[in-house]
């Protein structure tokens, strides 16, 4: 019998750890992107990915068929909605600093809904299902979210006496 579990435990361990090997490298970087952080120094992407790997380990013997990677990209992508929900102020708006990354300029929701529909390449109507929202409203996230990073908003102008003393100071 405790052979039996040791030889079931080892088989779950290794089939785990071809699963990360495989799916850590995509997972982190969604993850970076969600958290807008330089791919190099990352602490946040680094935690939500070790949150969603233990999640999916913990629940790995009930998947029965589930595909592991969609487990551990749904944790991944709810687990940031609740972050961002309770640094932000009770909501997905925007973020009281900007981020640097290169959705930086995009409120959270906004990231989330960009990186599961174009990255991830998940439906909208499974985007919409995954954080509880109408299908049209999810296009409309997209939509907004694509349009800012293609077309991103002007730097604001700075004061004109900014502007004078700065020729001043060069004269």
């Amino acid at each position: 019998m405790r052979e039996r579990q040791a030889s079931r435990s080892a088989r779950r361990d290794r089939e785990f750890a071809a699963f990360v090997a495989g799916a850590a490298g995509r997972l982190l970087h969604a993850a970076t992107l969600l958290t807008a952080e330089p791919p190099d120094d990352n602490p946040r992407a680094r935690r939500l990915l070790a949150l969603s790997l233990a999640h999916t380990y913990a629940y790995w013997d009930r998947l029965r068929g589930e595909d592991p990677y969609d487990r551990a990209r749904q944790y991944l992508a709810t687990r940031f909605a609740r972050e961002a929900w309770h640094r932000y102020g009770g909501g997905l708006g925007r973020a009281r600093r900007r981020p640097v990354g290169t959705l930086g300029g995009l409120a959270p929701q906004e990231r989330l809904v960009l990186v599961l529909r174009m990255y991830e390449g998940v439906a909208e109507e499974q985007t919409a299902a995954l954080l509880g929202l109408p299908v049209e409203r999810v296009r409309t996230i997209c939509d907004r979210a694509t349009a800012t990073l293609l077309h991103p908003p002007a730097e604001p102008a700075r004061p004109v006496a900014e502007t004078k003393a700065a020729k001043a100071a060069t004269s």
